[in-house]
């Protein structure tokens, strides 16, 4: 069994960087949180408890790295090599000592999950049970959720981003002291994300005695573009032209929300209420990387000149007569 690879560390991770993936671990399969498959989530929890007490206990960690989980269970470790005598005949003395070394006794004793558990998350969490007390209900109720807006721009949506936040909370003990604790979190927004999307961070809210904390949620909301409208998956331009635009084949310059410029071309007369639409072009598809919605150009009017000459008007007139 590869304690390492189980808690996903390196073998020079130190008692801290054991702790904190075992924490992140544990987080993700106590029992309590996954009640549609607990056996395995139990399973997996106990693993990730032994692999802790074995690489946090210097002892078991030395004849684990020296001579494997056999030696170490069984009690049994090889004895380091004999030193040679420089001279030919070894006394009696000596050869009785060498056979009483031939083998060295352990007694490996693993702590309970429970234990670790208590030891890595502390007392307060120890009535949650933890999720190692197997088999009972959590007597603790836990906070509702709190939701927190996320604003993105629509050039975040569009491309992706990663966001770094700061939660704070309130700690309240059994004697009603509290301190405030703040973390930075990282949220990788994804491109073609919508507004509503949340991203939840278990139990990050304040916390108190008989309360499991509560968890906190980012709801993604959207920023209004100067330019642009989002439907779903698509992004709608509104266009103003002039007549000689509408009337000559416009080429029109996008600028879109990656920083190119989208030469598109309008063919035939364009009247108002006119919409071309270019393809795949829109807003990603967040759960079909490489595809997007489409851009629908719109053109809401055209502006006519405020007054023509007589000869103008004339040339007008033999034009479209």
């Amino acid at each position: 069994m590869d304690y390492y690879n189980i808690l996903k560390v390196s073998r020079s991770a130190t008692d801290i960087d054991v702790k904190k993936s075992y924490k992140k671990l544990a987080m993700i399969w106590h029992p309590d949180k996954n009640p549609a498959n607990r056996d395995e989530a139990e399973s997996k929890f106990k693993l990730i408890s032994e692999a802790c007490d074995v690489l946090t206990d210097p002892d078991k960690r030395r004849i684990y790295d020296n001579h494997g989980e056999a030696a170490l269970k069984s009690g049994v470790v090889p004895p380091p090599p004999p030193k040679h005598s420089h001279y030919p005949y070894a006394s009696s003395s000596s050869s009785s000592r060498l056979n009483r070394q031939s083998s060295t006794a352990y007694h490996y004793n693993p702590r309970s999950p429970h234990d670790i558990y208590t030891e890595i998350f502390g007392h307060d969490d120890i009535e949650t049970g933890a999720a190692v007390r197997f088999g009972r209900n959590p007597k603790k109720k836990k906070a509702p959720p709190v939701e927190r807006p996320l604003l993105c721009s629509l050039e975040d949506l569009y491309q992706g981003v990663e966001k770094k936040l700061k939660i704070t909370r309130t700690v309240t003990d059994h004697h009603g002291k509290s301190r405030t604790e703040e973390e930075i979190v990282t949220i990788n927004i994804k491109p073609g994300w919508k507004k509503g999307t949340k991203v939840t961070f278990i139990e990050k809210g304040d916390q108190g005695p008989g309360v499991i904390p509560a968890d906190i949620i980012f709801l993604i909301e959207e920023k209004p573009h100067a330019r642009y409208i989002r439907n779903g998956n698509d992004l709608i331009i509104n266009q103003m032209m002039t007549l000689v635009d509408a009337l000559t084949n416009k080429i029109l310059e996008i600028p879109t929300l990656d920083g190119r410029r989208l030469m598109v071309r309008l063919s035939g007369i364009v009247t108002p209420g006119y919409e071309h639409v270019v393809p795949n072009e829109g807003m990603p598809l967040s759960k079909e990387p490489g595809r997007k919605g489409n851009l629908k150009i719109k053109i809401i009017g055209i502006k006519y000149p405020s007054s023509l000459t007589p000869r103008q008007k004339s040339d007008l007139r033999g034009v479209l007569s």
